[in-house]
């Protein structure tokens, strides 16, 4: 059987992680091929340096097993199709022909993960037209878009359980030092205030909800097609 390569994109270093570590490091788990693509640096962030910031990510990615990691150059909340970067958004997803890909839920506090959501979402489509200019690469129809939830959620259209991989996603997580720890350099932010405590939390009640330890919710933008009757942990 061939593996799925899954490639999950996000506006800034971290937010994959804060959305679906668990599930990155389960599927890496499985010996399948998980790709991370960080469209921008992060170099508005209040605290960091875009170098320490770099390093947290390679570091976070080898702990979550990740294949590759990818990092584009879009600026930091300026996320448009029109920039230059997006045709390499476009090849990258031609060269790794991913089976889904993942892009954080457009409902969110921080406007760059919304615009990172209508990108990816235009992107997926771009890249499966034959005649669209920028890429000499064959085109490529990603058969599953999901949607994966940052600050804060919405009810999920399914959930993945990662009870045995949550554990590897705050490792990975706490690789984030410059973004989730309050050093003496530091400003206050959300992400400095208990952040990973509280992702943990809504991990936890994902989990009570699907009844199992930890869960990742998602959204979908189209529904769910079963080729049977799917399974159900719990009534």
């Amino acid at each position: 059987m061939k593996k799925k390569v899954i490639l999950a994109v996000g506006a800034h270093p971290d937010d994959i992680e804060i959305g679906m570590g668990g599930t990155a490091a389960s599927h890496t788990k499985k010996g399948e091929d998980v790709y991370i693509c960080n469209l921008t640096k992060g170099e508005l962030s209040s605290n960091g340096t875009i170098e320490e910031r770099q390093h947290e990510a390679e570091k976070a990615a080898s702990i979550l097993g990740i294949k590759k990691r990818f990092q584009l150059d879009f600026s930091d909340r300026s996320l448009d199709r029109s920039d230059s970067e997006y045709s390499h958004l476009i090849t990258l997803i031609r060269e790794l022909k991913p089976d889904v890909v993942f892009a954080p839920y457009h409902e969110d506090r921080h406007p760059d993960h919304g615009a990172c959501c209508q990108l990816v979402k235009e992107a997926v489509f771009d890249a499966g037209i034959r005649k669209f200019p920028g890429s000499e690469l064959e085109p490529h129809k990603t058969p599953s878009l999901f949607y994966y939830f940052i600050n804060g959620f919405s009810v999920p259209d399914f959930f993945i359980d990662i009870s045995s991989t949550h554990n590897v996603k705050e490792e990975a997580l706490s690789s984030y030092q410059s973004q989730f720890v309050k050093r003496a350099e530091s400003v206050s932010t959300p992400l400095t205030d208990r952040y990973i405590e509280s992702v943990k939390s809504r991990d936890s009640l994902f989990g009570k909800e699907a009844g199992v330890l930890f869960a990742e919710g998602f959204k979908t933008g189209s529904p769910l097609v079963f080729s049977a009757i799917p399974q159900r942990s719990s009534l």
